[in-house]
């Protein structure tokens, strides 16, 4: 498939949102049970500004991607079948609550919803964090969906895209986290830097399995079977039309071999390897975790271009090769 930019920088954005939310509800939630000490409003709040920030620019990425950006409303008219609907719903339902959240701890507006048994105080951020944690998730699996269940791409179909798109999202949220918390809370950035270490590790065994698992697949189309003919040699030497088209425009690349061969490895080290070595030896240096969180997000964008366009539409058996 011929990756397009919007659609990475929608992902990859959102994706880091999602996950910075994760990382400050995720802390408050320790704090609340004594594990950690309770952060500033001012800390979640701003914190939640950022959040926003990504959401939006993801957003603004998005309607690049649309023919009639005036129309796109209607994209969520068929929520009951479509997970590209769903994730039209869902975006600017978590950018909502995010906004709430943030708005809720810039105010120092918490009031008390509920006292539990134990005497543990359960007020407006905490109802609104675990909505958003709820809504971050089903986000999540949405844009995964909208690939994994298209069967004929072989490539996408498979639980690991939905899985990946948590991870890494979860991943570059925490490091993002890590680094804010470094200039906003240094006593706190080990607590993210921890957590960003394990789910980047994660994120690259689920990316790893994704990539073995694509590399033994065996094509169920041949040139045999899209033509009709069963002769041991078949050779396609033009694309099956006279000149550019729809066809060969949108479901192919068109980047040769030795550039697919080394985009793979460049985003294996940019996404993982220095980002892992940069949280180890960077624990409390603001410098770092940022440069950690830079070279992970164009690790990202890599890795997103790397995914669309390994998906192998059918039609390329009639359309990828020029004479």
């Amino acid at each position: 498939m011929k990756p397009a930019f919007s659609v990475i920088f929608l992902t990859t954005l959102i994706g880091a949102g999602q996950g910075l939310f994760l990382a400050l509800f995720t802390h408050q939630s320790y704090a609340l049970f004594g594990l950690l000490p309770m952060q500033s409003d001012a800390f979640y709040g701003y914190g939640s500004v950022l959040v926003l920030l990504l959401l939006i620019g993801g957003l603004i990425a998005s309607f690049f991607h649309l023919g009639r950006p005036e129309r796109a409303w209607r994209s969520a008219t068929m929520w009951r079948t479509s997970w590209l609907s769903r994730e039209v719903i869902a975006l600017p339902a978590f950018m909502g609550i995010a906004f709430l959240y943030g708005v809720s701890h810039l105010l120092a507006y918490r009031p008390e919803v509920v006292t539990l048994p134990s005497g543990l105080i359960i007020d407006l951020s905490v109802v609104l964090g675990v909505i958003g944690t709820l809504l971050a998730f089903v986000l999540f699996v949405c844009t995964g969906m909208i690939y994994a269940c298209l069967r004929f791409l072989r490539e996408w179909h498979t639980p690991l895209t939905v899985i990946n798109y948590i991870l890494l999202g979860g991943s570059s949220g925490f490091i993002l986290a890590a680094f804010y918390a470094a200039s906003a809370a240094p006593d706190q950035a080990d607590f993210f830097a921890g957590w960003a270490i394990i789910i980047t590790l994660l994120a690259f065994i689920g990316r790893a399995a994704s990539l073995v698992r694509n590399a033994h697949l065996k094509a169920k189309s041949t040139m045999q079977t899209a033509i009709g003919v069963k002769h041991p040699h078949i050779v396609q030497r033009s694309m099956g039309s006279m000149g550019g088209s729809f066809n060969t425009r949108e479901f192919f690349h068109g980047k040769n071999e030795a550039f697919m061969r080394s985009i793979k490895p460049t985003f294996l080290v940019l996404t993982f390897v220095l980002p892992l070595l940069l949280l180890a030896i960077g624990l409390f240096s603001p410098v770092l975790l940022g440069f950690a969180f830079i070279l992970q997000y164009a690790g990202l964008l890599a890795e997103r271009w790397f995914f669309f366009a390994q998906a192998n539409h059918p039609q390329n058996l009639y359309y990828q090769t020029i004479g």
